[in-house]
């Protein structure tokens, strides 16, 4: 029976494992780029990791084309599916590659048609990881409405607050970005987002999942302003409402994505990240082959070593 490598969660924590082979319908994957995402690291320290890790996702086809992969499926029939809301589809999650499915943190991966999204000239494979966390950014700009000439303020300079900042701009913002590390202040003005204290601004982005973060995007956004919640935290955090209640501000949560404007936003990411090939130099901070796992993810863990994204690279 053919095997391949692939990165899970064991008794004695991250290891690289001889598994099967994936066989079965579907499009074979053969990964180069496997991103390490802060809800990986959780799910390993919860003990929720169960099969092969990883949903930021890139590689090659057997005739060679270079794809990323979109690492769920909704099911198109739901309420949810039915009025253009695939990210709240009510069947997606038990879908989602390296969450309840065998994930890309392996040499291949066997994955829907609907998933292959391929690559623009402009970016290549070892960088297309980057395009899922992309896509959760755009997905976030969208929901909070960016325009043009729109004042963006982002809390949380980690691999969604850059995104974030990285798509606003994109999309004609003016963007300034608090961060605590010099890597991700680096990273920032690689991005060329402002790095002054974010005031008055029409939209701020929560980037931080700290209570701090929070109280701090409130005093950014204008009164009636909007606040996108684009951070995850997995433990509960005491708010105060009392500050954006007082100003009256919009709060907008953003989970994955799905459409707008008429197309998928995974695809919509995967040409914004090859028209700004910076995005993904100033972002993804580490390399390593995918035997290395068990350092990759400990560096992931630990900002003092300066991480912003760590890729896996089978």
């Amino acid at each position: 029976m053919p095997v391949v490598r692939a990165v899970r969660n064991t008794d004695d924590g991250i290891r690289v494992v001889d598994v099967a082979a994936p066989d079965g319908p579907g499009t074979r994957v053969r990964v180069r780029a496997a991103g390490i995402c802060g809800s990986d690291l959780e799910m390993v320290r919860t003990g929720l990791a169960q099969g092969t890790l990883g949903h930021e996702i890139a590689g090659v086809l057997d005739d060679g084309s270079e794809v990323a992969v979109h690492p769920f499926v909704p099911c198109g029939e739901c309420d949810q599916c039915r009025n253009g809301r695939a990210q709240l589809c009510r069947a997606a999650t038990a879908t989602m590659l390296g969450v309840f499915t065998d994930g890309g943190m392996a040499d291949e991966v066997v994955v829907p048609e609907s998933c292959v999204v391929q690559l623009a000239s402009g970016i290549g494979p070892n960088d297309a990881s980057i395009v899922e966390p992309l896509a959760v950014a755009l997905h976030a700009c969208n929901r909070a409405g960016v325009e043009p000439g729109k004042k963006v303020g982002v809390i949380g300079a980690g691999t969604i607050g850059l995104l974030s900042g990285a798509v606003a701009r994109h999309l004609g913002a003016d963007v300034t970005i608090v961060g605590r590390h010099d890597a991700q202040r680096h990273a920032a003005e690689t991005l060329g987002l402002g790095r002054d204290a974010p005031r008055d601004c029409d939209i701020v982005f929560e980037a931080a999942g700290t209570s701090s973060g929070f109280d701090d995007a409130v005093r950014a956004c204008r009164r009636s302003g909007t606040i996108g919640l684009v951070s995850t935290t997995w433990e509960p955090i005491p708010i105060s409402f009392l500050n954006a209640q007082m100003r009256e501000v919009t709060i907008v949560p953003a989970f994955v994505y799905g459409e707008a404007h008429g197309h998928r936003e995974f695809e919509t990411a995967a040409t914004i990240a090859a028209a700004h090939p910076e995005i993904a130099a100033a972002v993804i901070t580490h390399r390593f082959g995918l035997d290395d796992a068990t350092r990759a993810f400990e560096v992931a863990r630990d900002r003092a070593h300066g991480a912003i994204k760590v890729v896996l690279h089978p």
